[in-house]
């Protein structure tokens, strides 16, 4: 098992341990840059495997600089994926004029966390709602739907919105039923 940490406070660890049967058998010590056996059998297994310490010297150099580079790599572009933040582009529409059912759609936002709920003249709805899963698109960012079933005649009688809420938008985004608008971040396009 070898391996290398990069703490908080810039300090760093490395390790290159070895194991037989269950046991310890052999670690590399970094600041000797030599092998240090657990029992008599790997004594001799260090004197005929590195006599000369080249593969102590070889793991001690790459354990203390390359492996700290790649974690220090690694580590950063988590940092950016983790940081990343895009807004949805949101729709909502009617397969059919004559159907019962509204969707709205929130699609190329990141992180994947996202919140759609309903209201009816400003009320929460939680009935006749279907949230579906949140999925993944092709360019790494989410999608996700949620479909009100409604009869026409309500959607005449009242105001319908659709409402989305993401750690990308600085407030909510809200989209009336009877508009038919996409919205995208902070830009707004009428159908």
């Amino acid at each position: 098992m070898f391996g290398c940490e990069l703490h908080d406070d810039s300090s760093t660890r490395g390790y290159n341990q070895y194991g037989y049967d269950g046991e310890d058998f052999i670690s590399l010590d970094l600041n000797t840059g030599s092998w240090t056996a657990d029992n008599d059998k790997a004594e001799l297994f260090i004197k005929q495997w590195d006599p000369n310490s080249g593969k102590a010297q070889y793991w001690k150099n790459y354990l203390k600089s390359n492996c700290i580079d790649q974690l220090q790599k690694f580590v950063s572009y988590g940092r950016e994926t983790l940081e990343r933040k895009v807004p949805p582009t949101a729709s909502v529409f009617q397969k059919h004029s004559s159907s019962p059912e509204v969707v709205c759609h929130a699609t190329g936002f990141f992180p994947k966390a996202v919140n759609i709920t309903w209201r009816k003249d400003g009320e929460d709805v939680n009935e006749d709602v279907e949230l579906r899963e949140t999925l993944s698109n092709q360019d790494g960012s989410f999608q996700k739907r949620s479909i009100l079933k409604v009869p026409a005649e309500e959607l005449q009688k009242h105001n319908y919105t659709c409402v989305i809420q993401h750690s990308s938008l600085e407030e909510e985004l809200v989209l009336n039923v009877g508009e038919r608008r996409i919205l995208s971040g902070w830009r707004n396009t009428f159908l």
